[in-house]
């Protein structure tokens, strides 16, 4: 069973040793984003996250909405684990996949099948786990003999299918995900999107940031908006997506 209990959680930024012409700079940049503290002459402190309290459990299928610099991806580094919380807590049930940096954890001076085990692990898979989707990642990456190669001689797009395809193979409990993925040519791209909507099937609850509202719509079924690190609505999608746009009244904040 699924489940992802956030209470009160708040998530902040300092800018240090700042001269005064840099923090008009800095708040600017800063315009679409959390809520900026420029009491002190020297530093700048930006909250991206705010009080934020959410529960979902299985079947939940949640899409986060916002302008760029609302908390999006603050939020999902938080719920993965790549960033702790310094207010409030997090309580999550089931193994978790974040692919937010399908790269991260490769070793460019290890081969490709070498980096299945590395990455593999770094997702907190056992040896066992590995070996019995070993055969499943090399098939699906379709690298063939490039896999006994070191990663630094792989293009980029040679890469993104080999971390696609070890971060797709084992199925979550809750799976994250900031933007929709795509990697390799056309035909490749078709197969990883295929293989990523069975994974969303698969999982207890489903995460997701996106700017296309329609593909928001296909995949989720719960919404919520964020502005300067604050919850303003968590409800149903459809509804969620015609607030942001402007075309309904907020009716619940969260």
């Amino acid at each position: 069973m699924a489940r992802i209990e956030l209470q009160n959680v708040g998530v902040e930024y300092l800018v240090r040793e700042m001269r005064r012409s840099s923090l008009v700079s800095a708040a600017k940049s800063f315009a679409t984003g959390g809520d900026i503290d420029m009491s002190n002459r020297n530093k700048v402190m930006i909250s991206a996250l705010k009080d934020v309290s959410l529960t979902f459990g299985d079947g939940d299928r949640v899409g986060l909405i916002g302008h760029n610099g609302a908390g999006k991806t603050t939020l999902l580094r938080v719920l993965s684990g790549i960033l702790p919380p310094m207010e409030g807590s997090i309580l999550i049930q089931g193994r978790l996949a974040g692919l937010l940096s399908i790269q991260l954890g490769l070793d460019q001076n290890a081969s490709g099948y070498e980096n299945i085990f590395i990455r593999a692990r770094y997702m907190g898979c056992s040896e066992e786990e590995i070996a019995e989707r070993f055969d499943d990642i090399c098939e699906f990456s379709e690298l063939g003999d490039y896999l006994h190669l070191p990663l630094r001689t792989y293009s980029s797009g040679m890469r993104v299918r080999l971390a696609f395809s070890i971060a797709t193979a084992f199925e979550p409990d809750i799976l994250i995900l900031d933007e929709w993925l795509s990697a390799g040519d056309a035909t490749f791209r078709e197969k990883a999107a295929e293989r990523l909507k069975n994974l969303v099937a698969q999982s207890g609850i489903f995460f997701m940031a996106t700017h296309q509202p329609g593909l928001m719509k296909r995949m989720c079924n719960k919404g919520v908006i964020l502005e300067k690190g604050r919850v303003t609505f968590q409800g149903d999608v459809e509804e969620a997506l015609e607030i942001h746009a402007g075309k309904m009244p907020v009716a619940k904040a969260g």
